[in-house]
């Protein structure tokens, strides 16, 4: 078939990946001049099945509650709940039951394993050069947050995920430039995550696709989408500037015929589906993150982490790629993209500190600010509309990278009528009406 995928970020790409061999003539508009430039940008890169799970979980609203106020709170809201913010809330809270919580978990889990073994089997049939690491160490500051995390490990055994309790010592021996003087109880190392370069990921398999006839259509923006049988028409303009700071201005527009389309256009992803009666509860979480090149010294020739770390009390992540160590972290509901607070940012610069005190340049950090669209109840949306020739794959949230490949591939098998390898039930367009 001849497929149109709208949206060039991590799942976009990885979706045009699946589509193109499964044999499909594939076209993919992206509005950006290249790939993996918004939410795909600057992620923590961290892949840890084990660590992919709903915001929705019982006592997280108690949780939100207690951190409102706080310089570091790990989620803040940026502005008072308008009528879309304070319904997709409503159905966050309702899907925060343990029964329902635990569904959902379950669900990410599958989808997050099948993902991490598609990843790092494309990466390795195309050899695919990308920044990586392996290991996921996520530290519990005091007794409190152990006793907390304790809860989840019968979880991780029951599910089959690898991990090692380790006591501070073990934190250490495991990431040996940890400082001594910041407080650490204990830790969960998962030896089977890792770490990888989304952006550097998404460019390669980009240049791949480009090599087997993948047509990419940058600056081009769709405007609206016509679903149809047997062909959905695509009506984009060309973009004449696609730059931070001015505003893309639109030319000649254009109409093109596809059979049929894929929607991996993040939050605008609701934009185009709106028209036609799919509302999609999908909503902009904002996440921050700091990249800074790593100090070597004469005497200690590597003063940053090895892999990857979550620092539990504060919902940070450390990663560690190439020369450089990205520290990623904040939730925010509400605002807008473009401003950049300095709490968020403060707080990512502190907890570097804290484990990493001088092994890398601060003042050389490039932040960013990316709109992550996710659902209430945590799972992405993934397959077919309803609408004739339309199918869409968005809503990843926090968790795009770790679950793109797998998502591409269930939304390929949905394309071509196959049994999925997992039960995609719970990632159904349709699962809110």
């Amino acid at each position: 078939m001849r497929i149109a995928v709208v949206g060039a970020g991590i799942v976009g790409v990885a979706t045009a990946y699946e589509l193109a061999c499964d044999g499909h003539q594939v076209t993919v508009f992206e509005r950006r001049a290249s790939v993996a430039v918004e939410a795909s940008f600057a992620n923590a890169g961290v892949v840890a099945p084990g660590y992919v799970a709903p915001w929705a979980a019982p006592g997280m609203l108690g949780k939100v509650l207690g951190q409102i106020g706080r310089r570091d709170a790990a989620v803040r809201l940026a502005t008072l709940p308008g009528p879309a913010l304070a319904g997709w809330l409503w159905r966050w809270w309702r899907a925060c039951a343990a029964p329902r919580h635990l569904v959902h978990r379950n669900a990410m889990l599958a989808l997050a394993t099948a993902s991490q073994a598609r990843t790092r089997e494309v990466a390795a049939s195309l050899a695919i050069e990308h920044e990586h690491a392996s290991g996921l160490l996520v530290l519990l500051r005091s007794e409190r947050e152990l006793v907390r995390a304790r809860a989840g490990l019968g979880w991780m055994t029951e599910h089959g995920i690898a991990f090692h309790l380790l006591d501070a010592e073990g934190c250490r021996r495991t990431e040996p430039a940890l400082d001594e003087a910041t407080p650490l109880r204990a830790g969960i190392y998962q030896p089977g995550a890792n770490v990888g370069n989304c952006r550097q990921f998404a460019i390669g398999l980009k240049a791949e696709l480009m090599r087997r006839g993948v047509d990419f259509r940058f600056g081009q923006s769709v405007q609206r989408l016509t679903p149809g049988r047997p062909e959905v028409i695509v009506d984009s303009v060309a973009l004449a500037a696609d730059t931070d700071s001015a505003p893309a201005r639109p030319q000649l527009p254009r109409s093109e015929r596809f059979d049929g389309v894929i929607v991996c256009a993040a939050i605008e992803s609701c934009t185009l589906l709106r028209p036609h009666g799919l509302k999609l509860p999908l909503v902009p979480v904002y996440g921050y993150s700091i990249t800074l090149p790593v100090l070597k010294f004469e005497t200690y020739p590597d003063a940053g982490p090895r892999g990857a770390l979550i620092d539990e009390r504060y919902k940070v992540a450390i990663s560690r790629l190439g020369d450089r160590v990205r520290v990623a972290g904040s939730a925010e509901l509400g605002g807008t993209a473009e401003r950049m607070r300095d709490a968020p940012i403060a707080t990512l610069h502190r907890v570097l500190q804290d484990w990493f005190p001088n092994a890398a340049r601060h003042a050389q950090a490039q932040a960013w600010k990316g709109a992550r669209p996710m659902s209430p109840d945590g799972p992405p949306v993934i397959g077919a509309t309803g609408l004739p020739g339309v199918w869409v794959n968005t809503g990843h949230g926090s968790s795009g990278w770790a679950l793109a490949c797998g998502s591409a591939r269930l939304l390929a098998d949905a394309v071509a009528g196959r049994e999925p390898a997992i039960d995609d039930s719970r990632f159904s367009p349709l699962r809110w009406r």
